[in-house]
C-alpha cells in the first residue's frame, strides 16, 4: 500500500520540502505541497527505470577510494596550472570503452565530470566510444589506459 502511494519516497520528500522552501510555511501551502509530493512521483512512476543490478563486493570501495583519490590529485594539478600558469595543452579526445550497462555508463560519466580537468562530453553508443577534454593532455594514450585500468575494469565487476 505504502509502496503504491509513494514509489519514489525521496522524490516526495524533496517536492514537499521544495514547496515549503519556495512559496513559504502556511497551512494551504502544506497542503498544497503535499498534494504535489503525492501527485508528482505518480506521475513519474511510469518514467522510473528498471532497478540495476550491483555486486557489492571489494569493487565498490576500491572505486570510490580511486575516484577520492583522484579528484585531491586533480585539484591540486588544477591549482597549480591555474596558480603557477604552468604549460599546458588541453584538448579532446574520444576513449574506446567495453562498457554497455546503462548504470556503468552513468557513473563513469560522473566519475569524470566530478574530477577536476575533464569532462564527459559526448557518448556514442554505435562506436562504443565516450568524448572528453582534458585540461592538461600530455598524453592521450595514457589518458585512455587510466579510464579503461583504473575505472572501467572495477565498473564491469559492479555493474554486470
Amino acid at each position: 500500500m505504502i509502496g503504491r502511494l509513494f514509489p519514489y519516497p525521496l522524490l516526495a520528500a524533496a517536492v514537499f520540502l521544495l514547496w515549503i522552501l519556495l512559496s513559504g510555511v502556511s497551512a494551504g501551502q502544506c497542503l498544497l505541497a503535499a498534494a504535489a509530493s503525492l501527485l508528482v512521483p505518480q506521475v513519474m512512476r511510469p518514467l522510473g527505470p528498471a532497478s540495476a543490478e550491483i555486486r557489492w563486493g571489494r569493487a565498490v570501495p576500491r572505486l570510490v577510494g580511486l575516484v577520492l583519490l583522484d579528484i585531491l590529485r586533480s585539484n591540486l594539478a588544477v591549482a597549480r596550472i591555474v596558480l603557477f600558469g604552468s604549460r599546458r595543452r588541453s584538448g579532446f579526445m574520444e576513449v574506446p570503452l567495453e562498457l554497455r550497462n546503462p548504470y556503468a555508463l552513468t557513473t563513469l560519466a560522473v566519475i569524470i565530470t566530478a574530477t577536476p580537468g575533464t569532462i564527459w562530453l559526448q557518448h556514442d553508443p554505435d562506436r562504443q566510444t565516450v568524448l572528453i577534454h582534458v585540461l592538461d593532455l600530455k598524453n592521450e594514450a595514457d589518458w585512455i589506459t587510466l579510464i579503461k585500468n583504473r575505472y572501467e575494469r572495477l565498473l564491469k565487476e559492479i555493474f554486470p
